[in-house]
């Protein structure tokens, strides 16, 4: 079948709409409907060559939509089942997923060559083969996936909020609530409010935190991280830093979770700097996976005890969290309307991003029309 999708073919230059070829389910992969998709920083990372990607991509790695076909062994989900994709797939087998870290499944190792299984590339079109952005390539109005990428949800669910819970908020909300382990009473700051952080801000608040400190130079994100919980927003890590040992006779924060849409050495270091002994700095964001952007003092590491982690997927298992997530929201306890600034249509990819990167968003949100 034929199919619309926006793609990368050449980092620095737009993004493309392009009318490809689409090869059907085989063993163990499904069709899917795409109804919407996320606007995340990940893909500008691709689009800018910040990851370096097989190029041609079909971009998009933030997906909820409507299974229309199942291949051979299919036994997650059936046609008619409306799913989130989770754009680290979960075999269930490897060592990582049998001790409860899908987030780090041996499958995700493609993500940024975009084939499926066995080197296989559903998606063709001019240039040949074209990869899907984590085995995605949500920002297509259909694509065959493996079903190990895919988690059903209630069909009464809004895809077009339940399409946040595939990336941007279980990193963001499972970095303060998982990976820093944020407890009740706890002072936490959160560095870099957009789509990831605005959920960090969400998860700790959840989680107990007693002083939340979002700090982001924009006013509107600032304003956005206190109607979602934050008890104070700021425009500095050396402002949140004073705030916490404020707050603390002096120590610092006990958590502070980095969700700057490129993280530098300076973001390391503030933050590393703002928590206090026995505190933890959580590293969410990304930057060129060759840049050396921690660089920090060893004996103050020692001395105050302090941990530096990295954390993927905000250490969540997808088959339960997406659906634990989701129940946080039908409960009202986790917020995503208020999450969408704009919604786009494919066309706007581009103007979409422009927004992202200009600051205008905390998420947007690409609806696919059929």
């Amino acid at each position: 079948m034929k199919t619309k999708a926006a793609v990368v073919y050449e980092t620095g230059k737009p993004i493309e709409i392009e009318e490809l070829e689409l090869d059907g389910p085989k063993d163990g992969e499904v069709l899917i409907r795409y109804t919407h998709a996320g606007l995340c920083h990940s893909d500008v990372h691709i689009s800018h060559g910040d990851l370096e990607a097989r190029l041609p991509m079909v971009l998009g790695h933030e997906g909820a939509g409507i299974i229309e076909e199942v291949g051979p062994g299919v036994t997650r989900v059936k046609p008619g089942d409306h799913v989130v994709c989770s754009f680290i797939p979960n075999c269930g087998t490897c060592r990582w997923c049998a001790t409860g870290q899908q987030a780090i499944c041996d499958m995700g190792a493609t993500i940024l060559e975009g084939y499926l299984p066995g080197e296989r590339f559903p998606f063709t079109g001019p240039k040949g083969n074209y990869g899907a952005m984590c085995m995605l390539g949500t920002f297509s109005q259909y694509s065959t996936i493996h079903q190990n990428s895919v988690v059903k949800v209630d069909d009464d669910l809004p895809l077009d909020k339940a399409v946040l819970v595939g990336c941007g908020v279980p990193t963001g909300w499972g970095s303060a609530v998982n990976a820093a382990d944020v407890k009740p009473g706890e002072t936490v700051i959160v560095s870099g409010v957009g789509g990831i952080g605005i959920n960090a801000v969400q998860g700790a608040r959840y989680a107990g935190a007693k002083n939340l400190i979002a700090v982001d130079p924009l006013q509107n994100k600032r304003e956005k991280a206190m109607e979602l919980g934050a008890t104070h927003a700021v425009g500095s890590i050396e402002e949140a830093a004073d705030l916490a040992r404020q707050m603390t006779n002096g120590n610092g924060a006990d958590k502070a979770v980095v969700t700057a849409g490129i993280v530098t050495e300076e973001i390391v270091t503030g933050a590393f700097d703002a928590i206090g002994k026995g505190g933890t700095v959580v590293l969410t964001g990304l930057n060129k996976l060759s840049a050396q952007n921690v660089n920090l003092p060893g004996s103050i590491f020692t001395l105050f005890k302090k941990t530096v982690k990295g954390s993927l997927f905000g250490d969540c298992n997808p088959t339960t969290d997406i659906p634990k997530i989701l129940g946080l929201y039908q409960s009202g306890d986790l917020k995503l309307d208020e999450l969408i600034t704009r919604t786009y249509t494919l066309e706007q990819v581009n103007e979409g991003y422009d927004d992202l990167l200009n600051g205008k968003n905390v998420r947007g949100v690409l609806v696919h029309e059929h």
